[in-house]
């Protein structure tokens, strides 16, 4: 039992906290005190008072700063600003607390505690100075702690972070070159090759320029918007070819492709989301539009007749979050009203893509 006391977080930032107190005092002690009287020295009431006072500051000053911190990392990062702001607030409560103690202690109630001084006014302003010091030296170190502690739990979320995009990204282009998907179109060309030979000799180009498309970028978790616009075309050709006039995908892009980045496969996943989660027939056909949100972003909007599946995993979604989340704080938003479905991507500028690829190389 003792020893999973000592294991307890609490009670071994306590224990430590004591002993650098214990340190400290120690040492300021035996640097002020030249004359040597042994361990009375220690336990006589000018030693004990300076004990618990430093004990108490300490640990006020501390724990109070802790909770600072701990306030302003849960409402946003550290840095240079709210850190002096933290000291500012911490030393406001150190600094008052320190002079209203050591004045009772060595004017009103000096003979009562038994305080031995020869100048009450001089040992005051030395006390109090060296509160401040201290507590200062206190402070910048717990605020260097735990800037420190910020920086590893970011590089800790990066690498994370990087992991679970190279394992999207994986999973997005292995499930592109499934047996699956090649079957379904081999089984489409075989189709075509009876009714439509020029048709048919088109969706071979087709299919070629998909696989080549996906193996040219399978290292690359970005790419321009015009490369993936080029691809979406083919990949549009073909599914509307398998599926004929049960699917009708219409695009509108007012920007220029070639200064937007976005993640590898992201817009092709949100259109077979849709084709996957939604029926569809010739007399009831899926409508899909990809268009252009000002210069931030892209919308991918279907009509909504859902499909019953028995297991939804919302993958592919998952998938495009967990890839933007590394590159951009803006969200990937998704709407669902009772006719419609719709998610908006954002759209990545140069500059982003180049600096994350450069972290992640």
């Amino acid at each position: 039992m003792l020893n999973g006391i000592f294991k307890n977080a609490r009670v071994k930032k306590f224990l430590f906290r004591w002993m650098v107190v214990n340190v400290v005092f120690f040492l300021i002690k035996t640097t002020m005190d030249h004359e040597d009287r042994g361990l009375s020295n220690f336990f006589n009431p000018t030693s004990l008072f300076y004990y618990f006072t430093a004990f108490l500051f300490f640990m006020v000053t501390w724990e109070f700063n802790d909770y600072l911190i701990k306030r302003q990392r849960s409402q946003g990062k550290l840095n240079l600003k709210n850190s002096l702001k933290i000291f500012a607030q911490t030393m406001a409560l150190l600094l008052p607390l320190s002079a209203v103690i050591y004045y009772l202690a060595l004017f009103p109630f000096r003979e009562i505690i038994g305080i031995e001084c020869e100048d009450p006014f001089v040992e005051f302003m030395a006390d109090f100075l060296r509160a401040a010091l201290i507590g200062s030296t206190v402070v910048f170190f717990n605020l260097f702690y735990f800037a420190m502690k910020q920086k590893e739990e970011m590089e800790e979320q990066m690498e994370s972070l990087k992991k679970e995009m190279l394992a999207s990204r994986y999973s997005s282009l292995k499930s592109q070159i499934s047996p699956h998907f090649l079957f379904n179109s081999l089984n489409t060309l075989t189709s075509l090759m009876y009714e439509d030979r020029d048709l048919a000799s088109d969706f071979v180009t087709r299919l070629a320029t998909s696989y080549r498309y996906i193996l040219d970028n399978k290292e690359d978790d970005l790419v321009t918007l015009q490369k993936e616009l080029a691809f979406l075309n083919a990949y549009i050709f073909m599914m509307e070819i398998r599926h004929k006039n049960a699917i009708r995908i219409k695009m509108d892009i007012k920007v220029n492709p070639k200064n937007y980045w976005i993640p590898t496969l992201s817009l092709q996943m949100l259109i077979e989301n849709a084709l996957k989660h939604n029926l569809y027939s010739k007399e009831q056909p899926l409508e899909i539009t990809v268009v252009s949100i000002d210069d931030d972003a892209l919308a991918v909007r279907n009509n909504l007749r859902k499909r019953e599946l028995k297991k939804t995993t919302q993958m592919g979604l998952d998938n495009i979050k967990k890839r933007y989340s590394y590159y951009t704080n803006k969200q990937v938003l998704v709407r669902q009203e009772e006719e419609f479905f719709e998610v908006i991507i954002p759209l990545l500028d140069k500059e982003v893509s180049q600096s994350k690829l450069i972290a992640i190389s």
